[in-house]
This record gives structure tokens, sequence and C-alpha cells, in this order.
């Protein structure tokens, strides 16, 4: 019944956050994710049609030309298929700082900034990462094995969408710990609270992820060689992939300002004591 509570608890976070940028003009910061998020494509896409010039004449030559070849279609391929996944990464200081902003709006609270326990911080959020990735690719194995032993197809088995269900997890634990690295808690207790509240780490990642995992293609933002044949397929392609765009960069944001404002409806933020009282909420 607790999984549930905190399943609806997370999910109506999200509605409250979008409420909540709406009516604080919050949204500009998803330019940021979003100019990144292209950046990261473009820089992909450059490297993936650039020329070499390279002496091919040798047999040495060659095999310098094939090394580079290969080394730089592969840095393209990682820049222009994971861009999304890079932006998030890339912006976390953003995020954290997002989460610390709506946690001021909300109750007041004002953290005074201290270089120590920012490179701590950093320390912690590496920890936290390395630890989320270890244990969802260590799941992930065990259900891939599984698959592979009782069917031929291992998309096919129901048992492999589990691993869909254990990304929301890690993701929606990498939001709220944001805040629980606020409020002072160690690692360890910050673990046992997500394991205590499932359904809100739950809710908070799976939003993220549906919105962050749009099948978005940026080379349709750019590639209008077609229209003068179809300008109607090629502007309905823009307009469908400029609108995934969007919802992939607006995810994190989303993300930051929903968990902090669930976190708040779960423990009441006011009570911090790792904080100081500001008058001015802005």
């Amino acid at each position: 019944m607790n999984f549930i509570k905190d399943f609806v608890l997370g999910m109506r976070a999200y509605w409250k956050a979008f409420l909540f940028i709406r009516e604080r003009k919050m949204y500009w910061y998803a330019l940021i994710p979003a100019f990144l998020m292209l950046g990261i494509y473009q820089v992909g896409s450059w490297i993936q049609y650039r020329q070499f010039d390279t002496d091919t004449r040798t047999m040495n030559g060659i095999v310098w030309y094939l090394i580079q070849l290969m080394l730089e279609i592969s840095i393209a391929l990682l820049l222009m298929q994971f861009s999304k996944y890079m932006v998030v990464t890339i912006l976390s200081p953003l995020l954290a700082y997002l989460s610390q902003k709506t946690e001021k709006i909300i109750t007041g609270n004002h953290y005074p900034f201290n270089m120590k326990q920012f490179w701590l911080d950093i320390k912690r959020g590496l920890r936290i990462v390395v630890r989320n990735i270890m244990w969802q690719y260590f799941f992930f194995l065990i259900i891939f094995a599984f698959c592979a032993i009782f069917w031929d197809n291992i998309h096919e088995s129901p048992v492999f969408y589990i691993t869909y269900l254990i990304s929301f997890y890690y993701y929606g634990f990498s939001f709220l710990d944001y805040v629980n690295e606020r409020r002072k808690l160690s690692v360890d207790a910050s673990i046992l609270l997500m394991r205590k509240h499932r359904g809100l780490t739950l809710a908070i990642g799976m939003v993220f992820s549906l919105l962050i995992l749009v099948p978005v293609n940026l080379n349709a933002l750019f590639d209008w060689h077609r229209f003068s044949v179809a300008p109607i397929d090629v502007v309905s392609q823009f307009c469908v992939h400029f609108f995934l765009w969007f919802c992939a960069a607006f995810a994190p944001i989303l993300a930051s300002v929903a968990s902090t404002i669930a976190m708040h409806d779960l423990v009441d933020l006011s009570g911090n004591q790792f904080i100081k009282r500001s008058d001015m909420n802005q």
C-alpha cells in the first residue's frame, strides 16, 4: 500500500513541478540541455563526415587511415547516439542548483557555499553514479542471461522489460539524492530511504526516462534537402522531432524540480538543520 501511495506522490510531484516551472518562468533552463544536446550532436556529425588527409599509397598509410577512420566514426556515433545521456551527466551541477533553488522557493532554506563541502559533494555524486551503474548492469546481465536461456529472441521475453523498471529506479535515485545530499544523509542512509520509498523513486525515474528516451532524430532538424520534393513531409518531420527534442531537453529540468517537491511532501524540508533561513523567496 505504501508503494502505491509513494508512486502517486511522485506522479503528482511532476504535475506540481510543471506548474511550478511555468509560474516562475523557469522553463528557459531547458535551453541549456537543448543546445548542449545539439552541440554534442553537431560535433559528432562533423567528425563523422570530416575528410581525411592521409597518404594511402603505402600499407602503413592505409593502416593508419583505417585506425583513424574507425576511431573517429566510433567517437561520432557515441556523440550522436548518446548525446542525451551525456547531457544529463554534464548538467549535474545545474540540476543540483535547480533542486536547491526549488527548495529555497518552497521553504526559504538557504545553503551557504563551502568549497570543501563542494568537493565532498562531487566525490559523493561520483560514488552514487558508479554504484548505480554497477548495480544496474549487474541486474541487466542476470536478466539478459536468463532470457537468453529460455527465449530464442531476448526482446520477446516479458522478463526482459524488468530492466526498464530497474533503470527507472536508479534514475529516480540519482535525482532524489540531490536532496538527500543537502540533508547530509550518508550514502547508506540515502540508499535505505530510497528502498523504503521505492514507489516514489520509481515514479521520478519513470517519467524522466520516458521523456529522455523519446526517439528524437536531431538530423531531421537540419536535413532539408528533400524540401523541394516533399515539403509537407519534411516540415512535419521537423515539427515532430523538434517537439521530441524539447521533451528530451526538458526532462532533466522537470525531474530535478519534481524530485525536490516530492521529497518536501515526503519529509518536510523546512526542518533541515543544515541550512540558513532566508526571508527572500525567489
